[in-house]
């Protein structure tokens, strides 16, 4: 499909309910209703919305972000009815739904004929999630359609957590960016195949295998080969990677191994702690990033996407992370450091 080109609209949106929230939100769901995309903060990411019951519509995410087409898309609710239109609700989904919705889960649950083939890849299931952020839900509700939306990123580039983020990859791409500010979660949700007694995690996210126990006695992982076949997105394809490479280093002893391999000092992005110690050893300051506390996990996934898109700005050849125990919010986490440092 051939892009329009477009001059893209930011318009800054902190409160959906006041006169300039209101008049934005008509603007974004009449060009979500036209068959235009819309960039929008949720409480994870920065989606990029299309009306997910236009076919044509979706098609242009795909087109924009450069996104494979075997690689389904979210379709984003601000009802359950609204929900129930597209998916059939196992009893396994209603449990999920009560506790989580509104809020960072994906449900991947049959689909209904109304589901156009684009946003599931063809396959016999639709991933739904019903958004927590006041402007996501805001404009879903102004456009009167479930809006289809992936990250508002290219494809394969670390996911958008500010307006700006968004406007380096889709400017010109896109008419409008919804501007809600800096998101509060910072990883994609969390997705689920609710089709089973329990649920099967396609996706860690802010919602974790240990709390869905909790809750539904078991978390199942997906079965060797699924990836070839997504259910979710996430799944298959290499992600979240700034065109530096990654190494991943548990400790600031590994960081120097690594570090010492590499013909100039690379870019660390680390804990306070790991900080300290490579300081101790002698790095110089201007390359080491402290990106959060020691086992504030939520600060970490709150700005490392933002972290790797920064490096890109600064050409970083090279750039260590530091790795967390994948265990709770950190199996979100490292899953998506693993896909950016495989290259």
């Amino acid at each position: 499909m051939t892009m329009n080109s477009f001059t893209t609209q930011i318009i800054a949106i902190n409160d959906p309910a006041s006169a300039a929230g209101q008049a934005a939100l008509a603007q974004a769901g009449a060009l979500i209703r036209a068959g235009h995309l819309v960039a929008f903060p949720t409480e994870t990411v920065y989606g990029l919305g299309a009306d997910a019951l236009n076919a044509a519509a979706v098609a242009k995410i795909f087109a924009a972000k450069g996104r494979p087409a075997d690689n389904p898309l979210i379709a984003h609710i601000c009802s359950l009815p609204m929900g129930e239109r597209l998916a059939e609700f196992t009893p396994l989904a209603r449990l999920l739904a009560e506790r989580y919705w509104p809020g960072p889960l994906t449900m991947v649950m049959p689909r209904r004929p109304i589901v156009p083939d684009v946003v599931t890849a063809s396959l016999g299931t639709v991933a739904v999630r019903w958004p927590s952020h006041p402007v996501a839900a805001a404009l879903i509700a102004a456009s009167g359609t479930p809006i289809a939306a992936p990250s508002a990123n290219t494809s394969g580039r670390p996911s958008p957590t500010r307006a700006g983020h968004v406007a380096e990859d889709m400017s010109g791409k896109i008419p409008l960016i919804l501007d809600g500010g800096a998101v509060d979660i910072g990883l994609e949700s969390t997705v689920v195949d609710v089709r089973g007694q329990y649920p099967v995690l396609l996706r860690p996210g802010k919602i974790t295998a240990e709390q869905l126990t909790e809750l539904c006695g078991n978390c199942l992982l997906p079965r060797p080969g699924d990836a070839q076949r997504p259910a979710a997105p996430g799944m298959k394809y290499r992600h979240y990677a700034p065109r530096g490479q990654v190494y991943l280093a548990e400790d600031a002893a590994a960081a120097l191994l690594i570090a010492g391999r590499l013909a100039e000092t690379p870019l660390f992005l680390v804990s306070d702690r790991t900080a300290e110690q490579l300081l101790n050893q002698g790095l110089p300051a201007s390359r080491i990033k402290t990106l959060f506390h020691t086992g504030d996990l939520s600060r970490y996934a709150q700005v490392i996407f933002a972290a790797l898109r920064d490096a890109d700005s600064e050409n970083e050849a090279n750039i260590v992370v530091e790795a967390v125990p994948e265990q709770g919010l950190g199996r979100a986490i490292m899953n998506r450091l693993k896909k950016a440092a495989a290259k």
